[in-house]
């Protein structure tokens, strides 16, 4: 079952070498045998659009961090409000879910702003769409939340209300394994 994406994984490894100086498709494929359980959230960041590779070394000894590579912020993961809160305080046009309570579902997080920033030092993304990031509590208790994306060559960090979504707005996240 997992043949196929071990191979679209590797592919893609293969194409973006720039994206983890220092990984070997082979540690990288270690890593994976020691924690089998990863392999099916990585289908999920696959199957919903997010083109997960290797961006380099997590904060864990040996760790490697997969993040969602996609172009524009995945289209699976795109009309969502920021969390639970935001989802229920709407009260009319509900989207279908949020960003937060999907990650926790997948096994991934949002990226903080400095992730995001740095996955944008690798290559240009979300030129058209944008995506929420780990918002602080301190903007979260205001009713408020994160997104960036990258216009005019600049990476651009915003706020809106939790509550709100758009078809042009999804949620990019990692996985440390």
């Amino acid at each position: 079952m997992h043949d196929d994406l071990i191979h679209t994984l590797q592919a893609r490894f293969g194409r973006h070498m720039h994206r983890h100086p220092g990984w070997t498709w082979d540690s990288v494929l270690a890593r994976l045998a020691l924690h089998p359980a990863s392999l099916a959230v990585l289908q999920q960041m696959e199957d919903t659009g997010g083109e997960p590779d290797v961006i380099g070394h997590a904060s864990d000894k040996g760790a490697v961090a997969f993040c969602d590579c996609s172009a524009e912020s995945p289209l699976g993961r795109r009309s969502l409000c920021f969390d639970a809160a935001a989802l229920s305080a709407r009260k009319a046009n509900k989207p279908t879910g949020s960003a937060m309570a999907m990650a926790q579902a997948m096994g991934i997080e949002l990226l903080t702003q400095a992730q995001y920033r740095q996955l944008q030092e690798l290559e240009p993304f979300d030129r058209k769409t944008s995506s929420w990031i780990a918002t602080p509590t301190s903007i979260r208790a205001l009713g408020g939340a994160l997104f960036c994306d990258r216009r005019y060559e600049q990476v651009f960090v915003y706020h809106n209300g939790a509550e709100s979504y758009y078809a042009g707005r999804g949620f990019r996240g990692m996985l440390r394994i």
